[in-house]
Protein backbone atom coordinates (compact mmCIF):
# COMPACT_ATOMS: atom_id res chain seq x y z
CA UNK A 1 0.00 0.00 0.00
CA UNK A 2 1.15 3.53 -1.28
CA UNK A 3 -0.20 6.93 0.22
CA UNK A 4 -0.05 10.09 -2.07
CA UNK A 5 2.05 12.08 0.88
CA UNK A 6 5.70 12.45 1.68
CA UNK A 7 5.79 12.93 5.43
CA UNK A 8 7.56 10.15 7.62
CA UNK A 9 5.88 7.69 9.60
CA UNK A 10 6.65 4.76 12.27
CA UNK A 11 4.14 2.05 13.77
CA UNK A 12 4.41 1.16 17.00
CA UNK A 13 2.33 -2.38 18.45
CA UNK A 14 2.10 -3.18 21.53
CA UNK A 15 2.20 -7.00 22.18
CA UNK A 16 3.80 -7.66 25.90
CA UNK A 17 -0.25 -8.55 27.16
CA UNK A 18 -1.55 -11.75 28.03
CA UNK A 19 -5.28 -11.47 27.14
CA UNK A 20 -6.60 -13.11 30.45
CA UNK A 21 -9.89 -12.51 28.80
CA UNK A 22 -9.56 -15.32 26.28
CA UNK A 23 -9.43 -17.87 28.43
CA UNK A 24 -6.46 -19.56 27.39
CA UNK A 25 -2.83 -20.79 27.63
CA UNK A 26 -1.29 -18.45 25.31
CA UNK A 27 -1.34 -14.87 24.95
CA UNK A 28 -3.94 -14.08 22.67
CA UNK A 29 -1.75 -12.17 19.84
CA UNK A 30 -0.16 -15.70 19.45
CA UNK A 31 -3.54 -17.78 19.32
CA UNK A 32 -3.64 -19.74 15.71
CA UNK A 33 -6.01 -17.65 13.37
CA UNK A 34 -6.70 -18.15 9.30
CA UNK A 35 -3.12 -20.23 8.90
CA UNK A 36 -1.44 -17.73 11.22
CA UNK A 37 -1.58 -16.00 14.11
CA UNK A 38 -3.09 -13.08 15.20
CA UNK A 39 -0.55 -11.04 15.77
CA UNK A 40 1.10 -11.96 12.10
CA UNK A 41 -2.64 -10.56 10.19
CA UNK A 42 -2.10 -7.32 12.67
CA UNK A 43 1.28 -6.36 11.46
CA UNK A 44 0.97 -7.91 7.66
CA UNK A 45 -1.26 -5.29 7.16
CA UNK A 46 0.85 -2.16 8.60
CA UNK A 47 4.31 -3.58 7.03
CA UNK A 48 2.58 -3.57 3.09
CA UNK A 49 2.57 -0.19 3.52
CA UNK A 50 5.32 1.35 2.24
CA UNK A 51 5.31 4.68 3.86
CA UNK A 52 5.72 3.22 7.04
CA UNK A 53 9.86 3.24 7.78
CA UNK A 54 9.63 0.45 10.61
CA UNK A 55 7.16 -1.02 13.06
CA UNK A 56 8.55 -1.02 16.89
CA UNK A 57 7.06 -4.42 18.04
CA UNK A 58 6.95 -4.03 22.38
CA UNK A 59 7.14 -7.64 23.71
CA UNK A 60 7.24 -9.25 27.04
CA UNK A 61 10.17 -9.84 28.66
CA UNK A 62 11.51 -13.48 27.87
CA UNK A 63 8.76 -13.96 25.40
CA UNK A 64 9.86 -17.07 23.46
CA UNK A 65 6.96 -17.88 20.76
CA UNK A 66 8.32 -14.10 18.50
CA UNK A 67 11.26 -16.18 17.71
CA UNK A 68 9.26 -18.89 15.90
CA UNK A 69 7.74 -16.41 13.49
CA UNK A 70 9.60 -15.59 10.47
CA UNK A 71 7.68 -12.42 10.48
CA UNK A 72 9.72 -10.73 13.32
CA UNK A 73 12.84 -11.30 11.35
CA UNK A 74 11.58 -9.02 8.46
CA UNK A 75 14.26 -5.99 8.26
CA UNK A 76 11.28 -3.64 9.07
CA UNK A 77 10.16 -4.65 12.45
CA UNK A 78 12.24 -3.67 15.27
CA UNK A 79 11.66 -5.86 19.00
CA UNK A 80 11.92 -3.57 21.60
CA UNK A 81 11.15 -4.82 25.62
CA UNK A 82 7.57 -3.97 26.84
CA UNK A 83 5.84 -3.18 30.42
CA UNK A 84 3.09 -4.24 32.58
CA UNK A 85 0.73 -1.95 30.65
CA UNK A 86 -0.18 -1.43 27.62
CA UNK A 87 0.95 2.29 27.98
CA UNK A 88 4.46 1.67 29.04
CA UNK A 89 5.00 -0.92 26.04
CA UNK A 90 4.06 2.15 24.07
CA UNK A 91 5.59 4.52 25.73
CA UNK A 92 9.40 1.89 25.56
CA UNK A 93 8.21 1.88 21.35
CA UNK A 94 8.38 5.13 21.32
CA UNK A 95 11.53 6.04 22.96
CA UNK A 96 13.50 3.53 21.02
CA UNK A 97 11.31 5.04 17.60
CA UNK A 98 12.96 8.31 18.86
CA UNK A 99 16.45 7.06 18.87
CA UNK A 100 16.21 6.52 15.35
CA UNK A 101 13.32 9.31 13.77
CA UNK A 102 12.29 12.73 14.93
CA UNK A 103 10.15 13.90 17.28
CA UNK A 104 8.12 15.68 14.23
CA UNK A 105 7.36 12.27 12.37
CA UNK A 106 3.75 10.69 13.18
CA UNK A 107 3.85 7.29 14.59
CA UNK A 108 0.62 4.93 14.48
CA UNK A 109 0.23 2.70 17.39
CA UNK A 110 -1.92 -0.76 16.74
CA UNK A 111 -3.54 -3.25 18.70
CA UNK A 112 -1.43 -6.69 18.19
CA UNK A 113 -5.31 -8.06 18.37
CA UNK A 114 -6.82 -6.19 15.77
CA UNK A 115 -5.92 -8.64 12.77
CA UNK A 116 -8.78 -7.02 10.26
CA UNK A 117 -7.40 -4.27 9.62
CA UNK A 118 -7.98 -3.03 6.04
CA UNK A 119 -5.17 -1.55 3.83
CA UNK A 120 -8.30 0.84 2.50
CA UNK A 121 -9.01 2.01 6.22
CA UNK A 122 -5.29 2.61 6.97
CA UNK A 123 -4.59 4.38 4.24
CA UNK A 124 -7.58 6.53 4.76
CA UNK A 125 -6.44 7.68 8.52
CA UNK A 126 -2.84 8.47 7.35
CA UNK A 127 -4.27 10.83 4.49
CA UNK A 128 -6.40 12.40 6.79
CA UNK A 129 -4.51 12.95 9.54
CA UNK A 130 -1.44 14.28 7.14
CA UNK A 131 -3.61 16.60 5.71
CA UNK A 132 -5.26 18.01 8.26
CA UNK A 133 -1.81 17.49 10.82
CA UNK A 134 -4.34 16.78 13.57
CA UNK A 135 -4.00 13.52 15.26
CA UNK A 136 -6.40 11.38 14.41
CA UNK A 137 -8.08 7.38 15.40
CA UNK A 138 -10.16 5.11 13.41
CA UNK A 139 -13.36 4.82 14.69
CA UNK A 140 -16.70 3.58 14.15
CA UNK A 141 -20.40 5.33 15.21
CA UNK A 142 -22.13 3.37 17.79
CA UNK A 143 -25.82 2.61 16.05
CA UNK A 144 -27.07 0.33 18.85
CA UNK A 145 -28.95 1.65 21.59
CA UNK A 146 -26.80 1.94 24.85
CA UNK A 147 -27.53 1.10 28.33
CA UNK A 148 -26.20 2.21 31.78
CA UNK A 149 -26.23 -0.58 33.97
CA UNK A 150 -25.68 -0.49 37.79
CA UNK A 151 -23.80 -3.23 40.22
CA UNK A 152 -27.08 -5.17 40.23
CA UNK A 153 -27.27 -5.67 36.41
CA UNK A 154 -30.23 -3.75 36.15
CA UNK A 155 -30.66 -0.68 33.54
CA UNK A 156 -30.44 2.54 35.64
CA UNK A 157 -31.34 4.19 31.86
CA UNK A 158 -30.67 4.91 28.06
CA UNK A 159 -28.04 7.14 26.82
CA UNK A 160 -28.18 8.94 24.11
CA UNK A 161 -26.04 7.55 21.23
CA UNK A 162 -25.48 10.40 18.97
CA UNK A 163 -21.97 11.56 19.00
CA UNK A 164 -20.94 7.94 20.72
CA UNK A 165 -17.94 6.74 18.71
CA UNK A 166 -16.25 2.90 19.99
CA UNK A 167 -12.35 3.66 19.67
CA UNK A 168 -10.06 1.40 17.23
CA UNK A 169 -6.41 1.34 16.26
CA UNK A 170 -4.26 2.78 14.56
CA UNK A 171 -4.05 6.09 16.27
CA UNK A 172 -2.31 8.53 15.00
CA UNK A 173 -0.12 11.23 16.28
CA UNK A 174 3.47 13.27 16.30
CA UNK A 175 5.55 10.67 17.66
CA UNK A 176 7.16 13.01 20.23
CA UNK A 177 3.95 14.78 21.26
CA UNK A 178 2.43 11.51 22.02
CA UNK A 179 5.60 10.39 23.78
CA UNK A 180 5.34 13.46 25.62
CA UNK A 181 1.85 12.91 26.66
CA UNK A 182 2.29 9.42 28.15
CA UNK A 183 5.33 10.53 29.94
CA UNK A 184 2.97 13.38 31.47
CA UNK A 185 0.47 11.23 32.35
CA UNK A 186 2.67 8.36 33.94
CA UNK A 187 4.60 11.09 35.80
CA UNK A 188 0.66 11.95 37.25
CA UNK A 189 -0.14 8.91 37.65
CA UNK A 190 -3.18 9.07 35.65
CA UNK A 191 -4.53 6.09 33.88
CA UNK A 192 -5.28 6.19 30.07
CA UNK A 193 -6.48 3.35 28.26
CA UNK A 194 -5.41 4.21 24.85
CA UNK A 195 -3.14 6.84 22.69
CA UNK A 196 -5.94 9.33 22.70
CA UNK A 197 -6.68 9.61 26.28
CA UNK A 198 -3.09 10.61 26.88
CA UNK A 199 -3.30 13.08 24.14
CA UNK A 200 -7.20 14.16 25.28
CA UNK A 201 -5.61 15.02 28.75
CA UNK A 202 -2.51 16.81 27.48
CA UNK A 203 -4.51 19.09 24.94
CA UNK A 204 -4.40 18.12 22.05
CA UNK A 205 -7.27 17.60 19.72
CA UNK A 206 -7.97 14.20 18.47
CA UNK A 207 -9.92 13.84 15.30
CA UNK A 208 -12.19 10.58 14.58
CA UNK A 209 -11.65 8.83 11.06
CA UNK A 210 -14.95 6.18 10.71
CA UNK A 211 -13.41 2.63 10.45
CA UNK A 212 -14.53 -0.34 9.15
CA UNK A 213 -16.69 -3.03 11.46
CA UNK A 214 -13.94 -5.56 10.19
CA UNK A 215 -11.30 -4.04 12.20
CA UNK A 216 -12.57 -5.92 15.96
CA UNK A 217 -10.33 -6.98 18.52
CA UNK A 218 -9.83 -10.26 19.58
CA UNK A 219 -10.39 -10.60 23.02
CA UNK A 220 -13.06 -13.18 23.98
CA UNK A 221 -13.04 -16.67 21.83
CA UNK A 222 -16.10 -15.45 19.94
CA UNK A 223 -14.34 -13.19 18.31
CA UNK A 224 -11.48 -15.74 16.93
CA UNK A 225 -14.53 -17.12 14.80
CA UNK A 226 -15.73 -13.67 13.65
CA UNK A 227 -11.96 -12.95 12.52
CA UNK A 228 -11.54 -16.17 10.99
CA UNK A 229 -14.70 -15.32 8.87
CA UNK A 230 -13.36 -11.89 7.41
CA UNK A 231 -9.65 -12.85 6.69
CA UNK A 232 -12.24 -15.56 5.10
CA UNK A 233 -12.78 -12.94 2.50
CA UNK A 234 -16.64 -12.06 3.85
CA UNK A 235 -17.64 -8.56 2.66
CA UNK A 236 -18.68 -6.08 5.30
CA UNK A 237 -18.67 -2.71 6.17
Amino acid sequence: MTTSFTERCWAVVPAAGSGSRMDAATPKQYLPLAGSTVIEHSLRTLLDCEQLQAVAVALRPGDSRAAGLAIFAQPRVMLVEGGEQRSDSVLAALTALLAVGDARDWVLVHDAARPCLQASDLARLMEQVVASGTGGILAEPIVDTVKQASAAGLVLRSIDRSGLWRAQTPQMFRLGELHAALQRAREQGLAVTDEASAMELAGHAVQLVAGSTRNLKVTVPADLELAAWYLGGASGS
